[in-house]
């Protein structure tokens, strides 16, 4: 197999993306390529609202752009090349090449970037500021590659 010349990480916050809400999610029964995303399900959506340990996360523009200062960093800590990132309210996408398994770099994301937040905004002890999982898109040529970083560019809370 190839090695891919680019990843795609996105990951959530936590709590802003349940299942059952109106915007398309995928869980672990529904997440091979082509399969379609789950439907609206108001009991569902009610049944994971009523699991949360801790309020929502929702980023704050300051907090967005302090996401997006500190993953190019972050990168170099881990030995990744950034390529670009952009942090909305309830997500972050970040587009970077490296030769390590990308779950793992996307769990140091998170951690780390998780880590830097709560120095600047302390949480309530054991709250998190992301969801569970998140996806990785690989790119194996230039061009997929090319249109990730437009696509995730295109987003930057920092215009």
């Amino acid at each position: 197999m190839p090695r891919p010349l680019a990843y795609h990480i996105t990951w959530g916050t936590y709590g802003k993306r349940l299942h059952g809400d109106a915007r398309p999610t995928v869980d672990r029964d529904h997440n091979e390529f082509g399969t379609p995303t789950l439907p609206r399900d108001d009991e569902r959506n009610a049944r994971e609202r009523e699991l949360l340990k801790f309020p929502p996360v929702e980023l704050t523009v300051e907090q967005r752009l302090f996401v997006e200062s500190v993953v190019p960093s972050i990168c170099e800590r881990g030995h990744w090349t950034f390529l670009t990132c952009a942090a909305g309210p309830d997500h972050v996408h970040v587009v970077l090449s490296s030769l390590f398994d990308p779950e793992t770099i996307r769990r140091l994301l998170k951690r780390w970037t998780g880590q830097a937040l709560s120095e600047r905004w302390p949480r309530d002890p054991g709250s998190t500021w992301w969801a569970e999982d998140g996806s990785t898109k690989w790119a194996f040529d230039e061009g997929y590659r090319d249109n990730m970083v437009k696509y995730v560019h295109r987003q930057r809370t920092a215009k």
